[in-house]
């Protein structure tokens, strides 16, 4: 379903699944991370209650690769009904088709979350096919590559509205329908914690950014029954395994900065932390940033 007309070049909405400019993120072809016994099976979810979100609406943006996708698929595993968001048609088509493949229910909507209409009218319509919205997560993030002296002004101001400005703008529009026991999920990055060498400061400032607004909302609408969290993660994506092609070496490099050796896979990793902070059993935590990156954000 169109909410609004889709772009043909690189989406904001599907951000690396790494959710860090690509110049910074190994593949998931490096040795460390393809071996049998670091590598999990790509498709495991078992750690997923299939009615650990049942009878809930889920609206995912970004969601047409990468940690989107993941998430998405994750989400539904537990019974969630899932709008998968994201500005090119083609890719949330296939992720909806899957989840719905799978016995889940899902519809694609194409929207620019840049748009404040746009946004508005993707609230209406999830509510016209889903009758609630019950969890939002704000994935989409447009990468800005680039140190502070090489980007322009257009590149900082397209990081800050793809990420911080339409999460706050999409949170705006869910709160009324979240009241009473409603889960938001940021997804920030550890480049807003950890300074890299190569150029992220106007992506870590609007990732930084998401993280701020996280716990300012976890605060202020508290009273509204609505919890807000945040996620720090670190997974493999195609953008990953471009550049590890590209640079082999400085891939290796990286995936030494994490501890357990392997980068995480955006369904069996991301995924079910994402299902942990919308459920029932994490009813009590709110305001909280959970780093989900194999222990990288320890290392400074």
């Amino acid at each position: 379903m169109t909410i609004y007309p889709p772009v043909s070049n690189s989406p904001a909405s599907n951000s690396p699944a790494s959710n860090s400019p690509a110049s910074n993120s190994p593949a998931s072809n490096s040795p460390a991370s393809n071996s049998a016994a670091s590598r999990p099976d790509k498709h495991s979810t078992s750690s997923i209650s299939p009615n650990a979100l049942h009878g809930r609406t889920a609206i995912v943006t970004g969601a047409g690769q990468g940690i989107g996708r993941g998430i998405s698929l994750a989400l539904s595993s537990a019974g969630a009904r899932v709008a998968v968001v994201g500005r090119t048609s083609a890719t949330i088509n296939a992720v909806a088709d899957e989840i719905n493949s799978r016995g889940g229910d899902s519809v694609a909507f194409v929207c620019d979350v840049t748009d404040g209409g746009a946004v508005d009218a993707l609230v209406s319509a999830t509510l016209d096919e889903f009758g609630s919205i019950d969890v939002l997560v704000n994935n989409a993030q447009t990468p800005a590559p680039g140190t502070l002296l090489e980007i322009d002004e257009s590149t900082y101001r397209d990081a800050l509205e793809s990420g911080p400005t339409a999460t706050w703008r999409l949170m705006r529009a869910c709160h009324p329908h979240l009241k009473n026991g409603g889960t938001i999920v940021n997804l920030g990055s550890a480049a807003g914690i950890r300074w890299n060498p190569s150029g992220t400061g106007a992506y870590a400032a609007a990732k930084e950014a998401v993280r701020v607004l996280t716990r300012t909302a976890a605060c202020e609408w508290a009273a509204d029954g609505i919890r807000v969290n945040a996620i720090l993660p670190l997974a493999m994506s195609q953008t990953m395994e471009q550049w590890a092609q590209f640079d082999p070496a400085a891939a290796a490099e990286y995936l030494q900065t994490v501890p357990l050796g392997r980068l995480g896979d955006p369904e069996a990793d991301i995924g079910p932390a994402a299902v942990f902070l919308c459920s029932d059993a994490a009813r009590y935590i709110t305001g909280h940033t959970l780093a989900v990156d194999g222990g990288q954000a320890l290392v400074r």
